[in-house]
């Protein structure tokens, strides 16, 4: 596979996608997903799909607030630094298989940007 950068909406999805496939067996964080908050995957990853395009593309298509979600659930479970370390990882290295490029290079220091800040938000609000 020759790997390009990361450009359209169907390179989040395929990158959505093929992340989610690994959280959902991880043995550190899949329990979250598929246990406390039973996610509901047809109806999370287009949630996700319009997150990420709008993180990375610009488009404007997410509405929502993923802090007060994310904050919910830790109240359900612990959430802790080791969580957040082991999603960036996953994520990062489904970037990594994926893509290559600078807006690869940008979607993994959002998504550690993103990491930090919610776990800051999760542990100032317990």
């Amino acid at each position: 596979m020759v790997k390009s950068d990361i450009t359209s909406r169907e390179d989040i999805e395929l990158l959505v996608n093929t992340f989610y496939e690994k959280v959902k067996v991880n043995p550190v964080i899949g329990h979250i997903f598929t246990e406390v908050a039973n996610v509901d995957w047809d109806a999370h990853l287009p949630v996700m799909y319009n997150f990420w395009t709008s993180a990375i593309l610009g488009d404007q298509s997410y509405t929502g607030n993923p802090m007060t979600v994310h904050i919910a659930l830790s109240k359900k479970t612990e959430m802790t630094m080791v969580h957040f370390i082991e999603w960036l990882k996953l994520f990062s290295e489904t970037v990594d298989e994926l893509f290559v490029g600078e807006m690869a290079k940008e979607t993994k220091f959002r998504a550690g940007n993103i990491a930090r800040l919610m776990l800051h938000k999760i542990e100032t609000n317990q």
